[in-house]
């Protein structure tokens, strides 16, 4: 374990707990698990509601605008509905952020798509909640695909190795720069989680202990 010098303060428990990661790196997984565990309410991002995805796969620039905004909207309808941590709950675990959709953006729109999606979130991030943890899952390239072929959903068939490449990239420069919350990357080389109870609890362990670290890092030893 390697704690970073940047400090947030004050180190409390975390409650609101999110889950981040590319496509493919296990989020929706890794969450409902630690929710399981924590007993806590488990939110999971509707990314089948979205009726553009299938198509932004298939022709990333001619969809690419009325996806990013429908999955903001939607991402900010459903953040409204934990605004407050639900009072029959210790813990809120989410396998995204709100923030995140600015990553993908960043990627697919254009110079003008961007300005105006940007004039959208400026007037709706303000009342999003911000969680008290993020675990950022750093996986490998190799890795992503082969966990995409396995659970062998119809519309992400059409996703590139590129594609996935230049977003792994955006998404470590983004965490790396990010101070909203308190950030825990775990690399998933070599562990499963989901098979390996030990490896799962060591982790567990490390999200739910008090730190006033802004960045810091996991791994199994």
């Amino acid at each position: 374990m390697i704690n970073q010098p940047n400090h947030i303060a004050p180190a409390a428990r975390p409650r609101y707990i999110a889950i981040e990661g590319v496509i493919g790196a296990g989020k929706t997984t890794i969450a409902t698990l630690l929710a399981e565990r924590l007993r806590g309410r488990l939110v999971l991002e509707r990314f089948e509601d979205n009726p553009f995805l299938p198509d932004f796969y298939r022709d990333p620039k001619r969809f690419a605008f009325q996806t990013q905004i429908f999955f903001l909207l939607s991402r900010y309808r459903q953040q409204q509905e934990f605004h407050q941590l639900d009072l029959f709950y210790d813990h809120v675990v989410s396998d995204y952020i709100f923030d995140k959709d600015r990553i993908f953006a960043s990627l697919t729109l254009n110079e003008h798509e961007l300005t105006l999606y940007d004039a959208v979130v400026s007037a709706l991030e303000g009342r999003v909640q911000k969680p008290d943890l993020i675990v950022y899952l750093q996986c490998s390239l190799n890795r992503l695909i082969n966990n995409i072929h396995r659970r062998g959903r119809a519309m992400e068939e059409s996703i590139t190795v590129g594609y996935l490449r230049d977003l792994s990239e955006a998404y470590t420069k983004y965490f790396f720069h990010y101070t909203s919350s308190p950030i825990l990357i775990v690399n998933t080389a070599g562990m499963d989680f989901v098979n390996n109870q030990e490896s799962f609890d060591e982790l567990v362990e490390e999200i739910t202990r008090p730190s006033d670290a802004r960045l810091r890092f996991f791994h199994v030893a």
